[in-house]
């Protein structure tokens, strides 16, 4: 795979890719967060077949391009060893129970098993390893990790809308 990234003044990044099939791939990324894909015709790298833009969608995509959200067969070994520990990244919905409240009060580790690895506060802020007293707020991202089957739970009953809201 061969990669080009170039400046656009006012606008963003773009970055050409050209894959070992000699696809083209082209993703321009702006400067308010928004995302586009281009395809180009395999054999005329300059006609466009089809173009997407992405918002927040993008990061969702590329876990799935990434491979965390599909799990190949050569990966299963892996997930015996930890023993189905899985590590999430959450953003915490207006109208949450979780909005506002600390760690602590939540209970996210002792009813929930779930150990808070870092919050991704919406301002871009960073907070590792944080405590019981860390507060969280609707838009923040918590990085968590747990059983799925918890982290499930979690997230439903605490870190997404509550039906009093919807």
């Amino acid at each position: 795979m061969k990669m080009r990234e170039s400046e656009l003044p006012g606008i963003g990044k773009k970055i050409e890719i050209f894959t070992r099939s000699a696809d083209k791939i082209t993703i321009i990324l702006h400067e308010d967060g928004t995302r586009e894909l281009y395809h180009f015709h395999e054999n005329d790298d300059e006609e466009c077949v089809s173009n997407v833009r992405f918002d927040d969608e993008a990061r969702q995509i590329s876990a799935i391009l990434g491979g965390m959200a599909y799990k190949p067969k050569a990966l299963e070994s892996v997930e015996a060893a930890l023993d189905k520990l899985m590590i999430e990244w959450f953003k915490i919905e207006s109208g949450s129970l979780a909005d506002q409240e600390t760690i602590g009060a939540l209970g996210i580790g002792e009813h929930y098993h779930v150990t808070v690895i870092a919050v991704v506060k919406k301002d871009r802020g960073k907070i590792l390893n944080s405590g019981s007293e860390t507060v969280i707020s609707e838009g923040d991202t918590l990085v968590i990790s747990g059983e799925r089957n918890e982290l499930t739970r979690l997230m439903k009953e605490k870190l997404t809308a509550s039906e009093r809201d919807v």
